[in-house]
């Protein structure tokens, strides 16, 4: 059984940092994507950032140029690192991730990770 486990979430001030991780664990043949979205209160899941085994990344225009999303294929972790976060930025973080397993490809979802940015 492959699952995914987010960590790294928590209250920051306006202007602060934070770093998820989320691993597939389990039987994982290979990695194809990971990827993050966030959920507001009364708004639709939204993708943030996602990126591909080869490198290639993909960012909301929220979040360019302050969230960094990079992947270790070793450890089966994806990372998100984000910076100068404003409450706007407050949600659910959900990581996500394309892969195989001894079954066949899955499409995976995490628990979620809370992220609030206030003052």
């Amino acid at each position: 059984q492959v699952y995914l486990a987010e960590s790294g979430g928590g209250l920051v001030q306006p202007g602060g940092s934070l770093r998820l991780s989320c691993v597939a664990s389990g039987n994982v043949f290979s990695l194809n994507a990971m990827g993050w979205y966030r959920q507001a209160p009364g708004l639709q899941r939204e993708l943030v950032a996602r990126i591909r085994s080869v490198g290639d990344t993909t960012y909301a225009n929220t979040v360019k140029g302050r969230f960094t999303i990079s992947m270790d294929n070793a450890k089966n972790t994806v990372y998100l690192d984000m910076d100068s976060l404003t409450p706007a930025d407050t949600a659910i973080y959900y990581c996500d991730a394309d892969l195989y397993d001894d079954v066949g490809y899955k499409h995976l979802w995490g628990q979620g990770t809370q992220v609030t940015v206030s003052s």
